[in-house]
């Protein structure tokens, strides 16, 4: 393991804009070849890795591969250069009308079959394909071995306790560590597993709940980025001193178009603007949060900064630089038949400009190429322009005649 401070990557939810972080991962990688040469770039430069949702199941993959860091993003990118909805949730007309349409019927005529208990959809889509998707591309059996060889401390992933109401950290730690409690939240040392990848990416009522074990109880668990107030939190926790966070939208995206609209808002609108809210606006409020702290501490004198169990945590941020909602409206026409007809009974509008209808909603299912190898070109173009504040991060050398484009951003929380 590096000497250097203790690092983490956390990466945030967000459905299909996942395939950011590994356009955004796959360039640093890049550039960490370039500085420090193929055979120093091999290891894992990540002590700690956190993830949410779709976060989750990119930080299980590089955490599972912590021997082979390049390999294991080589893996990551070519899955989602050439991914298809179908690995992820049903997509076919069978599939579509066994879960979406059965789910709608239910929210109008629930009262009328209420009483056929196999008339019970738990969800708008069925993501069973998912589940073979994990087991092909994560060996979480591998994960005891990256932590005992210290390859890496701690691998956490959240969830949210449907039974409880509380968000839940399970982290997998090299050494014991003890878990932390705040309001409604709350960490758990167990042995990560597949289960709690697919209860992590179980976004709310677009995929079923999934069971899990935990303190000998079993209960159902949906997407991690629900109730998640403090998303950097486990990093802290689980001891890192310096942090990479990859964002899925908001944060750096120019704002969103004014324009007078009279017409009601279709279902699409509003369930895309709420999940941007569970998935996007925690994070940077976070960030906001750490940086605040930082300052803070930054102003106090020694004896009083030894007398807080506060520290300065460093952080860079990398978020898209363009809208996601605006690249998802020209995708839309990419998923397949039956979803967008699913869709559109919804308010999702045909592929089109920025305004297309529900485009925030299609972004969180566009599973289709065309949209991820954007989103990974866009993530590899950021991170590239972000090159000099990446190599101070890392303490890498500079390239000759390269100029610092900013300072790293302090964060801490």
């Amino acid at each position: 393991m590096p000497t250097s401070p203790p690092t983490a990557l956390v990466l945030s939810g967000g459905g299909a804009r996942a395939a950011y972080q590994v356009g955004v991962l796959q360039a640093i990688a890049q550039m960490r070849r370039e500085a420090l040469g193929p055979k120093e770039a091999r290891s894992n430069p990540f002590d700690i890795i956190v993830g949410t949702s779709a976060g989750a199941i990119n930080s299980a993959a590089l955490a599972c591969h912590a021997d082979r860091f390049d390999t294991a993003i080589e893996q990551l990118v070519a899955v989602w250069s050439e991914f298809q909805a179908d690995r992820v949730y049903r997509a076919d007309a069978l599939g579509v009308i066994r879960s979406g349409a059965q789910w709608l019927t239910m929210l109008s005529l629930g009262w009328a079959l209420a009483r056929w208990r196999r008339f019970r959809p738990r969800s708008l889509l069925d993501n069973g394909p998912l589940e073979t998707l994990l087991h092909e591309l994560i060996p979480m059996q591998r994960l005891p071995q990256m932590l005992a060889r210290r390859h890496l401390r701690a691998l956490a992933v959240t969830a949210f306790s449907y039974s409880t109401g509380e968000h839940v950290t399970f982290y997998s730690a090299a050494q014991a560590l003890r878990p932390w409690v705040r309001s409604q939240r709350m960490a758990a040392p167990t042995q990560l597993g597949h289960e709690h990848l697919l209860a992590s990416a179980a976004i709310p009522f677009v995929f079923p709940a999934h069971s899990i074990m935990h303190e000998g109880q079993a209960g159902w668990y949906g997407d991690g980025s629900m109730r998640q107030s403090a998303p950097l939190s486990p990093a802290i926790h689980l001891g890192a001193e310096r942090m990479l966070v990859i964002g899925a939208g908001r944060m750096h995206e120019p704002p969103a178009p004014r324009a007078s609209d009279r017409r009601y808002p279709s279902l699409a609108q509003i369930a895309g603007h709420a999940l941007s809210s569970i998935f996007l606006d925690a994070l940077a409020v976070d960030v906001e949060r750490l940086a605040r702290i930082n300052r803070t501490l930054s102003l106090l004198p020694p004896a009083a900064l030894s007398q807080t169990p506060l520290r300065p945590v460093e952080c860079l941020v990398i978020a898209p630089s363009q809208r996601l909602d605006d690249i998802a409206a020209r995708h839309v026409d990419a998923l397949p038949a039956p979803v967008r007809t699913l869709l559109h009974g919804v308010g999702v509008g045909r592929a089109g400009g920025p305004q297309t209808q529900g485009s925030a909603l299609a972004s969180y299912l566009l599973f289709e190429a065309p949209f991820t190898r954007e989103l990974m070109a866009l993530g590899a173009a950021d991170a590239r322009a972000r090159q000099a504040e990446v190599a101070q991060f890392f303490g890498w050398p500079r390239a000759t005649g390269d100029t610092a484009s900013g300072a790293v951003q302090a964060s801490a929380a």
